[in-house]
């Protein structure tokens, strides 16, 4: 089950849980049922006349929900009850031919595969939304200075909208995944009990093709049951673009703290975040989508597990599928929401950011002094003699502008005005400004309008 708080109840999910509602499935049943029945009408399989019956009865509404359970009760299998009251919708003489040739797994897996495909397209379709939304962070604050950090310290500069264009490119991989995937992932099956098309021939290839055409789907290239890396492919995809998201969060997590000050997500007045503490605003949206992700990642390998299982067919596997399957689409339900929001109303304090990139006084440009003296001295007696003077200032507390300008290799090098310019961060920041405005570009190009 996906991970849901308050914010589960305020935020729109683009109509993704109707797609997955009970409702829709069956619709969906009786569209891969109809499509069928005319597919083999057209290769002469069963009577047109009865093709004809099926289609303009597959309905939701056609279908008798109490008797498909009181039947369900007794037969205990899972899909025969709405074969059973499917058939009493149709005339008597086409009800002879619904679901002729098939199994279960064939109708039931082509299903899934057209509403997840759908709500694949769902998930693209708020990726891209988060993209123009970091297009515009990335745009807007590519001149922000801010500290780089690595391995939890200071490094050397960068400015926030580099931080959000590292962002984009990885999101932009994860779009281009799940739209190639679609293909191997999203596909009608149509071979019967064991995929070998043993109760229709050399026809049962055309009408899966057939069906493949009315439903605008793809076909399995051998419609195996026993075939699962598809599934486990969508899942691992799922888990990555979570895993994406999930970056953004943690960041906006930590440097929303108090003592980062550098960044909040947008809120509300009367937003409450504690029952007993006022003053209480906390990071609701990054917390789903770290709360839902972390959860994600763990149905990948539950995937690989099921999918090794032996023979042509197991029922385990199938109901284990079904079950990480949904449970995937709905934990990324819940982060992508999250994520379209958080991104849609993050507010970056860019002088925050400006004041944490000056908090060891410059120390965090050594990298550029040593670059401007290597070209005197080489880049290894640079580096030694910058590594000592800036851990010179480091633990005697010392300015590192002092330390520098009373070294007689540097101060013979630069002026002491040359020093202090040297030190801004906003003197080092390399690319940073111009890769935010490109990948901003770049997005826009792809997705605007």
């Amino acid at each position: 089950m996906a991970l849901t708080d308050s914010m589960s109840k305020t935020l729109d999910d683009h109509g993704i849980s109707h797609l997955l509602s009970n409702e829709v499935k069956l619709q969906t049943w009786l569209d891969v049922e109809s499509a069928l029945a005319l597919a083999q009408a057209e290769y002469g399989v069963i009577p047109v006349e009865a093709a004809q019956n099926i289609k303009e009865n597959a309905k939701y509404e056609n279908l008798d929900l109490e008797l498909m359970d009181e039947i369900y009760r007794k037969v205990g299998h899972g899909f025969v009850p709405f074969v059973k009251v499917f058939v009493k919708a149709c005339d008597p003489e086409a009800g002879k031919y619904i679901h002729f040739g098939s199994t279960t797994q064939n109708i039931q897996q082509s299903s899934q595969s057209i509403v997840l495909k759908k709500v694949n397209g769902k998930f693209l379709e708020l990726t891209k939304q988060i993209l123009l939304n970091l297009a515009d962070l990335a745009e807007t604050h590519a001149d922000s200075v801010m500290a780089g950090r690595t391995h939890g310290k200071h490094a050397i500069p960068i400015t926030y909208g580099y931080k959000v264009a590292t962002w984009i490119s990885e999101i932009l991989m994860s779009v281009e995944r799940l739209e190639q995937l679609e293909p191997r992932v999203f596909t009608i099956m149509m071979g019967g009990a064991v995929g070998a098309f043993n109760s229709t021939g050399a026809v049962g290839v055309d009408v899966q093709n057939r069906v493949g055409e009315l439903l605008q789907m793809d076909v399995m290239q051998i419609p195996s049951r026993a075939v699962n890396s598809p599934k486990v492919e969508y899942i691992n995809a799922l888990a990555l673009l979570a895993n994406n998201f999930h970056k953004v969060a943690e960041e906006v997590f930590q440097t929303s703290i108090e003592e980062f000050g550098e960044v909040s997500e947008g809120f509300q007045k009367g937003t409450i975040g504690s029952s007993t503490m006022p003053h209480k605003i906390n990071p609701k949206l990054a917390k789903g989508i770290i709360a839902n992700a972390q959860k994600l990642y763990s149905l990948t390998s539950v995937g690989y597990f099921s999918s090794a299982r032996p023979f042509e067919a197991d029922s385990t596997s199938n109901m284990l599928f079904d079950s990480i399957l949904y449970e995937a689409v709905g934990l990324m339900r819940e982060a992508i929401v999250r994520m379209v929001e958080l991104s849609a109303t993050l507010h970056v304090d860019a002088e925050r950011l400006y004041v944490n990139a000056n908090i060891n006084h410059g120390i965090d440009n050594s990298e550029y002094i040593m670059m401007k003296l290597a070209e005197r001295l080489g880049k290894d007696q640079a580096h030694e003699l910058v590594y000592e003077l800036a851990i010179d200032a480091s633990l005697n507390k010392r300015r590192y502008s002092d330390v520098l300008a009373a070294n007689e290799v540097v101060s013979t090098a630069f002026s002491q005005d040359e020093i202090a310019e040297m030190l801004k961060p906003e003197s080092y920041v390399g690319l940073s400004a111009e890769i935010s405005r490109e990948t901003a570009r770049s997005v826009r190009a792809l997705y605007a309008g």
